[in-house]
């Protein structure tokens, strides 16, 4: 075996999550495979993961594509563990919600099924999304593991991004349901909206839609009136804490924090003078759904501990933007 760890394929490695995830893995002393998505033009940039310490000698880049669940085959033969974190992202629907359905649970079923025929993969780790919680007519403060996203209710609400909010709910489902059937250990986490800096290239949706007060994008406030937030470094922590911690099963609810859009104005406001942020008096009018927050009390009864809070979350955030010239 190589390494004493062993090596383990994380499917998304250009995104968000992904790419701080091999980040981590790498330190903690594990090989890494990962994918990204095909390029026959070889145009895409993974300069900014072959760059990650250690990376040279242990990290392995291969293509594969959600919508050739079978492209994945190769990326995880021979893996003690796979962390799936390859979603469709499609907040402004630009696509038929079934259509991003189909590949996101059918790329996720192929994924688990190569991971059944390499008769080496210990245990899966699917990112999940606390979209595939929140969305339902229970009025509670805040939502466990038992609860679930009702896909009618979302179609009837209309939310932003309602097609990913719909393809994250059934693609859980169905991976949990596989995993079952199937005797494939599997654990899901869920995180809430994920904040903090970013390695990638591309500008994370889930930070966009956290600095809508700074940005301006008033479509997406409603969003925050009661914001759950969690930093991407607590999230990769948890999912490898979760891959080597021998009792975990089924789902894990992964957020630190909530914060609401009068609290995120006023800390923001305070903090970075130099934005244009709305008054709190004028956000009072913005209307929208009030989003229950989620306990992560079965994650920190495992023993896993949150390191980071709101103002690391939201400065790392904006410092990282405006290196990148997004702000």
């Amino acid at each position: 075996m190589e390494g004493e760890k062993g090596r383990v394929c994380v499917t998304g490695g250009s995104g968000f999550i992904g790419s701080w995830l091999i980040l981590r893995l790498l330190e903690h002393g594990y090989y890494v495979n990962t994918t990204v998505r095909s390029d026959p033009e070889h145009k895409k940039d993974v300069s900014f993961l072959t760059a990650l310490p250690r990376a040279e000698e242990r990290l392995q880049i291969f293509n594969a594509d959600l919508s050739n669940p079978e492209s994945f085959n190769a990326a995880i033969q021979g893996c003690v563990g796979v962390f799936h974190v390859a979603t469709p992202v499609d907040f402004k629907d630009k696509e038929p919600e079934p259509v991003v359905t189909k590949r996101s649970v059918d790329g996720a079923l192929g994924i688990l099924k190569a991971c059944l025929y390499a008769k080496t993969v210990k245990r899966v780790v699917y990112t999940s999304s606390a979209s595939a919680i929140q969305f339902n007519k229970e009025d509670v403060e805040d939502m466990d593991e038992s609860f679930w996203s009702d896909t009618d209710y979302i179609k009837a609400l209309k939310p932003y991004g309602g097609s990913y909010v719909i393809s994250k709910t059934l693609t859980e489902r169905a991976v949990l349901e596989f995993s079952e059937k199937n005797g494939l250990d599997v654990v899901t986490v869920i995180p809430s909206f994920v904040v903090g800096p970013f390695i990638c290239p591309k500008f994370p949706s889930s930070i966009r839609s956290a600095l809508a007060l700074v940005l301006g994008n008033r479509d997406e406030y409603p969003i925050l009136i009661n914001l759950s937030v969690v930093h991407v470094d607590d999230v990769v922590r948890a999912h490898i804490f979760l891959f080597e911690h021998h009792d975990a099963k089924g789902r894990y609810n992964c957020s630190s924090n909530v914060i609401t859009i009068e609290e995120m104005a006023k800390f923001l406001s305070a903090k970075f003078p130099e934005f244009q942020i709305p008054s709190v008096e004028s956000l009072k009018e913005v209307k929208g759904p009030k989003i229950p927050g989620l306990s992560s009390k079965k994650l920190l009864d495992t023993g896993f501990k949150f390191k980071h809070g709101v103002d690391k979350m939201f400065s790392e955030a904006i410092h990282c933007c405006k290196e990148k010239g997004y702000l």
